[in-house]
């Protein structure tokens, strides 16, 4: 494993960290015991920087990965977030009527004590907003956090899918280590002002989904996921949208396989090649994803390599959003 400096410290985090919601979360049914395992494969391989949530299974994650911090914490960069409830004991998406954002001082309090038992540590490495709060100043929150700071429960700040304003007027109240947001050969929404204004400060940025939550790897199919997949509620897995991205795929594959490699591996290659502040979270509960996506590390794209990339993805626009409108509301603020 190659190694990356988180933004505005001196911390060496694996430059493909672990995204671990779907151990838990949002994807169909899942076996702990594998994850356990791919968790421990994760250790063995020397990726050290695992990302998890509160909301994943409401709270479910975090107890999982409990199970390995226990006898690992020295060996794991551990970052969590906060910011998503549920108005009933059921977990839900962020698109769901039964979610709600709370960015208030009062439950940046509650939800860290909260994850810091059901994590079993002491401390949280990087402690994210999961998003920011359009009702409450984000200096509020932000303030908040670095009260968490002061009181050793939180040692890095990081926002989730927020505006340049915001993480202006965050970094005015204390230094923001990282910005997570979802970026991939999908999703560029980043590229401009917020991944400058992301540089200015000396943060790292976090891709999750790199992988377009597997529309671009070699084996993904929608009819084989499960049918409580929120995949399949997403507007870039339906119709013509569905259609512009499987024959987008088709050409990728192309030109992975002429290198090589996989389709992932071509992926996260992309993305790594965007630049050396930027440290994705592939997430994945197999062993043999987590092996194939480490590999993307040594993968080297030529300048060739990426003007086929981007002609390729001016070929074929039509992507979709992301998200379904209801969750969108939640991104840039």
């Amino acid at each position: 494993m190659k190694y990356r400096k988180l933004g505005n410290t001196e911390e060496q985090l694996s430059t493909l960290g672990l995204g671990c919601m779907g151990m838990s979360f949002a994807y169909g049914p899942s076996d702990d015991n594998e994850s356990i395992q791919t968790l421990h494969t994760a250790l063995d391989l020397g990726i050290n920087f695992w990302d998890t949530a509160d909301m994943y299974g409401n709270g479910a994650n975090e107890r999982l990965l409990s199970q390995v911090l226990k006898d690992n914490r020295e060996k794991v960069f551990l970052a969590t977030k906060f910011g998503f409830r549920f108005r009933t004991d059921k977990a839900s998406d962020s698109n769901s009527p039964n979610t709600y954002f709370d960015g208030s001082p009062a439950y940046v309090k509650q939800a860290v004590e909260a994850s810091l038992l059901r994590l079993g540590v002491d401390v949280i490495d990087l402690y994210y907003a999961h998003r920011v709060d359009p009702n409450i100043p984000v200096e509020d929150t932000v303030g908040a956090m670095a009260d968490l700071v002061k009181e050793g429960k939180v040692r890095y700040l990081g926002l989730s899918e927020a505006s340049p304003e915001s993480i202006k007027r965050a970094n005015a109240v204390h230094p923001i280590s990282a910005l997570q947001s979802e970026y991939s050969l999908l999703t560029r929404g980043v590229e401009g002002e917020i991944l400058e204004t992301v540089r200015a400060y000396n943060m790292s940025l976090v891709p999750y989904s790199p992988l377009a939550r597997g529309l671009v790897t070699d084996t993904f199919k929608v009819e084989n996921l499960d049918e409580k997949d929120f995949r399949r509620t997403l507007p870039r897995y339906k119709g013509d949208k569905l259609d512009n991205n499987l024959r987008l795929k088709l050409e990728l594959q192309e030109l992975a396989h002429h290198k090589g490699i996989t389709m992932a591996q071509l992926a996260l290659a992309w993305v790594l090649h965007q630049g050396d502040d930027i440290i994705p979270i592939p997430g994945t509960r197999k062993i043999h994803r987590l092996k194939e996506n480490a590999l993307a590390v040594d993968v080297n794209l030529s300048k060739g390599d990426l003007r086929t990339i981007e002609q390729l993805l001016a070929k074929y626009p039509n992507v979709g959003e992301r998200y379904n409108e209801g969750a969108m509301r939640l991104v840039n603020n």
